[in-house]
């Protein structure tokens, strides 16, 4: 059976019991009127959704006036892919995103853990984190699958095929800097560059290889828990959710990541749930239609009475306050597709809570300040992250 990490059996390393991040995002939004509650201040049970989390009242911040600038881009849903990344304009002629927040979290600490960072996703591999090079990484929407790859051990043959793997990669990569060594010669000046950057590219992967490859000789922790079942209906949105939910303390209990992301994805069609009798992306798109709005209320009070019993699990295990979770989403009212004023949720990792925060709500503060104050919570030393200009206080 899994314990917590503890200092005096050298569990955290260097500098004692370290933080972690979890970032929630539902590209959908959340309905404002029933979100924010009604002053900034102490908080108060005060809207739909305040009075479902109230228990945790005193482990949790509201945040508003927070966003990224110049989100518009080539589709109405473009902003979740720069959610993590603040990256401007998405989707738009010459776009390129940047690093996500906990990829850049997950660079700075490394192998220290099995896996440097984890996505997870409601429903297929797309996630929110990219690389960077702009790349997503493709997320685990399957909670055996992920159950199986972080506590279940494979067999000595596996190992062994694993490790094969490992070892062709590495002459691949030899084989590729070998090649570019002769290319470099007859290259442009801007194609040297480019080349030096594909190179260094290349040799962080190489050790990102040999580290996991030294992860693969060490057994896999072991939990008191039976591994999970997949739900096959697409539809039990609630359902998948509270599974990868079950799973994010033992993974932050056996300090198996320490930078993970869930995304709640918008292509569940007709979300199973009593009085939800349309599709939930139309549902968002609810024009002020009293029917409509009522259904998308019945879903989004599902995802805030699974993310209060997310954080009662969190509060038994004792992994809140070593932990930051932000439950948010790119876009503030799904309706008319705004990016402003985007609705934010901070729990734990050490921060004061208890309070609505209202920064301007003409003229947004950086959201990239708040990924700034998590990543300095949790002991990585940045100064700046994407458009942050300082960090936040309140």
């Amino acid at each position: 059976m899994a314990i917590p990490a503890l200092e005096s059996l050298g569990a955290s390393g260097e500098g004692g019991i370290h933080n972690r991040m979890v970032f929630i995002c539902n590209k959908l939004g959340f309905y404002p009127e029933s979100f924010f509650p009604e002053k900034p201040g102490q908080l108060a049970a005060s809207s739909d959704y305040m009075k479902i989390l109230s228990r945790h009242f005193k482990r949790m911040t509201v945040l508003s006036g927070l966003s990224h600038a110049n989100q518009a881009g080539r589709l109405s849903h473009s902003s979740e892919t720069t959610w993590l990344t603040a990256a401007q304009h998405p989707g738009l002629d010459g776009f390129k995103n940047t690093i996500s927040v906990d990829q850049f979290a997950a660079s700075q600490l490394g192998y220290v853990t099995r896996h440097p960072s984890l996505c997870l996703s409601t429903n297929g591999a797309s996630s929110q984190s990219y690389s960077e090079n702009g790349i997503m990484v493709p997320a685990e929407s399957s909670p055996a699958a992920l159950f199986s790859n972080l506590f279940l051990n494979g067999s000595k043959q596996e190992v062994a095929e694993q490790q094969q793997k490992l070892n062709m990669e590495m002459s691949i990569l030899d084989g590729l800097i070998e090649q570019s060594k002769a290319l470099m010669k007859s290259a442009s000046k801007a194609d040297r560059e480019k080349i030096t950057q594909y190179l260094e590219s290349v040799r962080q992967t190489e050790k990102d290889l040999a580290q996991a490859g030294v992860w693969l000789k060490k057994p896999k922790p072991t939990v008191n828990a039976a591994k999970p079942k997949d739900i096959a209906q697409k539809s039990d949105m609630i359902g998948k959710l509270d599974l990868l939910l079950n799973l994010i303390p033992l993974i932050l209990q056996t300090d198996s990541t320490r930078v993970l992301t869930l995304t709640i994805q918008l292509n569940h069609g007709k979300i199973k749930l009593p009085g939800v009798l349309e599709d939930h992306h139309n549902i968002s798109h609810h024009g002020k239609s009293p029917e409509k709005i009522k259904q998308l209320k019945i879903i989004e009070s599902a995802i805030m009475k699974s993310m209060a019993g997310f954080i009662d699990k969190m509060v038994a295990s004792d992994q809140l306050d070593t932990t930051s979770v932000l439950l948010g989403s790119n876009l503030s009212n799904a309706s008319i597709h705004d990016t402003k004023n985007l609705p934010l949720l901070l729990f734990g990792g050490g921060f004061k809570h208890g309070s609505h925060v209202v920064f301007d709500q003409k003229n947004n503060k950086p959201l990239s300040n708040l990924f700034l104050s998590m990543l300095q919570k949790s002991g990585i030393k940045a100064e700046s992250f994407a458009y942050s200009n300082g960090t936040l206080t309140w």
